[in-house]
């Protein structure tokens, strides 16, 4: 079968394409998996669209594979069986926003960025924050979390309702409009995080939130990692209505003052940020700094200004470029666990240690207010030595969290990296999962070869 000519007796001719370019474009994410080119690229323009490729897909047993910027760190979007690679680029429109409901509706093309600008007109912003500009279908897909999730919750918090195609190209949809519902089971929640393999999000209705009136950062030194995470520990159980709290190690600092051209303290540092009226922030950090001192902080530095703040935050959530930027010709491999808040001092320990250990260099930092962590870990890619180095590394970090009743990946999900994991970390459970993707997806034509051990 001629995919290219077939596909184009159902869309439109610029809709599809075989170019070898835009193949390669659409064979990788930004992980250190393997790429595999698919055989087609499909670009739809609406839900229908969507639908009749699903309806040809299941009647010839294709997979198809959704791509959005291809920025997931798993492998998600790698078409390993070939086949259809489903961009949405072109599915890009904020269809409403309803201030009164604090909700927007949009297709899952539309950005972070892009959602956030239009938001501002509104006094309003989407709170889920990544730090890559991605789509906000693929951030539902993979249940995306980030900076903001110890204030705001994860991507599934934000989800109200969805528009989703399935495999056999039946459109239904998960929820509704209203603020909750005991109607039903949480199909929602269900296909939030499924990446891709029950169905395909062509349409999300999310929660969005008021700016806040005043909003300071701050920057807090200390000698120890482990005084930092108690630090953040403390501030948490103070009930501080912190909206961000980072862990940023030495050796993350050194290569932000290189890169960024900073001069910050080269010592495990938080990033903070407190959102809320200008009165009752000055009290919550106040108590902040003074919980940072019984830890022996040595720098508490405050940034109010708007740029001085994105300077801060550009330089958290960049620094995985700026380790790629200064280690030409080596590969990153960003681990993502996460573990209960009481087990966070000694995994963060434990991970800075056996990264030392393994003689590679790296990072660890992360979203230490809800006990998720990473390492960077820089290899390469043509050493099968350091490539087995960093791979055993990154197992015994999922390991050691699945020891304390953690997660193998806190935000970046499963795609093929974490499959080996899933039984070990749910046991049973998997069972049940299998049999909702055989009975959404019989063919197994969804993303097949993600998520899940056995399928």
């Amino acid at each position: 079968m001629n995919l290219l000519e077939e596909l184009q007796k159902i869309l439109s001719n610029d809709q599809v394409t075989v170019n070898e370019t835009i193949l390669e474009q659409h064979s990788k994410d930004e992980s250190y998996h393997t790429p595999h080119l698919p055989d087609v690229v499909v670009f739809p323009e609406s839900t229908e669209d969507v639908s009749k490729v699903m309806k040809f897909a299941s009647t010839n047993n294709i997979p198809v594979v959704p791509f959005g910027l291809g920025t997931s760190l798993e492998g998600h979007v790698i078409p390993y069986q070939g086949g259809i690679s489903l961009d949405f680029q072109r599915m890009n429109k904020i269809l409403e926003v309803r201030p009164g409901d604090f909700l927007v509706r949009v297709q899952p093309g539309v950005t972070r960025s892009q959602v956030n600008k239009e938001l501002k007109k509104y006094g309003l912003f989407f709170t889920v924050d990544p730090g890559a500009d991605a789509t906000l279908g693929g951030m539902a897909a993979t249940n995306a979390s980030g900076t903001t999730a110890v204030r705001y919750g994860v991507m599934r918090d934000q989800v109200r309702d969805l528009e989703v195609v399935l495999a056999n190209g039946e459109v239904i949809r998960t929820g509704g409009l209203s603020a909750k519902s005991s109607s039903g089971y949480n199909l929602t929640g269900l296909f939030v995080g499924s990446e891709g393999t029950l169905g395909i999000f062509t349409e999300l209705v999310l929660r969005v939130h008021g700016i806040p009136e005043e909003i300071v950062a701050a920057r807090a030194t200390f000698p120890t990692v482990e005084q930092a995470v108690q630090t953040a520990v403390s501030i948490l159980g103070a009930g501080i209505p912190v909206a961000r709290v980072e862990l940023v190690d030495a050796r993350s600092i050194y290569q932000i003052n290189r890169q960024f051209e900073r001069n910050y303290k080269e010592e495990p540092t938080l990033f903070l940020e407190f959102h809320g009226n200008k009165s009752g922030l000055e009290q919550d950090i106040e108590l902040a700094k003074e919980l940072a001192i019984q830890e022996e902080c040595s720098e508490w530095a405050f940034e109010t200004e708007t740029k001085a703040r994105s300077q801060l935050w550009e330089a958290r959530h960049n620094l995985a470029y700026a380790f790629l930027h200064g280690s030409p010709g080596k590969k990153m491999m960003v681990t993502d666990v996460c573990v209960p808040l009481t087990e966070l001092a000694d995994a963060v320990k434990y991970a800075r240690e056996k990264l030392d250990e393994s003689g590679l260099d790296g990072a660890v930092l992360g979203h230490i207010g809800d006990g998720n962590y990473h390492a960077l870990v820089m290899f390469n890619p043509e050493d099968a030595n350091e490539m087995s180095r960093a791979e055993k590394f990154n197992a015994g970090l999922v390991e050691y969290a699945l020891s304390r009743g953690g997660t193998c990946t806190g935000e970046h999900g499963v795609g093929v990296g974490k499959r080996k994991y899933q039984l070990q970390e749910h046991g049973s459970a998997v069972n049940i999962m299998s049999l909702i993707k055989q009975t959404l997806d019989p063919l197994n034509i969804l993303n097949p070869g993600k998520v899940l051990p056995n399928l």
